[in-house]
């Protein structure tokens, strides 16, 4: 049975500098049977609503400005899967959206771990306003995929504070107050400690420093809700404190 998985999927740029992300997110892709489908939860894509992708060839989405031409040029051309969304819309008594595209938080760590893009691909929406309890519930809505040889993803960052980044540090650079948080998530994690991970807001160290906004921890919930048994797949830092940490839940 696929494990669910929590991506921190760090900058767009990701897709052509993985970094030590790179061989961690290939080499996990490696290590796990080959999805039948795959179906991603993204910070990306914030909605009011459940909301469930269905068009059979989206497109990939530069939802993003200011990089270098080439990294617009990437292209992810998965297909869609209108008759899992259908039924993965039924499990969550969501809509479906027959014009998103795949947007960054889907398709850069995808176009790491299965570069040749033949796996279909389908998005479930963010509901962000309605915090991490929801993203629970999503999860174990969508549990029983796995043992269908269904790969489920959140795609976010264990730490994101655009503002606080150091774009000149060097990879040994950790800002003690983006460590810290990040160790109390792990920390809550290997305790399955559920009740203080959905109090994060309140009981980690320096939380809203971490997140100024929640949706890009939000994925981890879904994560947390879809599997059982916590493990580290990557851990690390880029820019000081932008966390990139890979976990999976068996």
């Amino acid at each position: 049975m696929l494990p669910s998985l929590f991506i921190s999927h760090g900058s767009p740029m990701l897709a052509l500098q993985p970094g030590a992300s790179g061989p961690a997110l290939a080499g996990l892709a490696n290590a796990l049977p080959r999805p039948k489908a795959i179906v991603v939860v993204s910070a990306h894509w914030e909605s009011r609503e459940l909301l469930v992708t269905s068009n059979a060839q989206p497109e990939t989405w530069h939802d993003f400005y200011g990089f270098p031409p080439a990294l617009y040029a990437v292209q992810y051309p998965a297909p869609g899967e209108p008759a899992l969304a259908s039924r993965v819309a039924e499990l969550l008594q969501a809509r479906l959206d027959p014009q998103r595209p795949f947007d960054h938080g889907a398709w850069v760590p995808l176009s790491l771990m299965y570069p040749d893009a033949s796996i279909p691909l389908i998005q479930v929406s963010l509901p962000s306003q309605m915090g991490p309890g929801l993203q629970i519930k999503v999860g174990q809505a969508l549990a029983g995929l796995r043992k269908e040889g269904i790969l489920l993803i959140g795609s976010g960052s264990i730490t994101h504070n655009l503002g606080e980044l150091d774009w000149h540090a060097g990879p040994d650079v950790i800002e003690p107050w983006a460590l810290a948080f990040r160790d109390w998530v792990v920390e809550r994690l290997q305790a399955d400690d559920q009740a203080a991970l959905l109090d994060y807001r309140k009981q980690a160290p320096f939380a809203l420093r971490n997140h100024p906004s929640d949706e890009h921890l939000l994925p981890l919930f879904f994560a947390l809700g879809a599997g059982d048994r916590f493990g580290i797949v990557h851990q690390g830092f880029t820019l000081g404190a932008l966390g990139m940490d890979i976990y999976r839940f068996d």
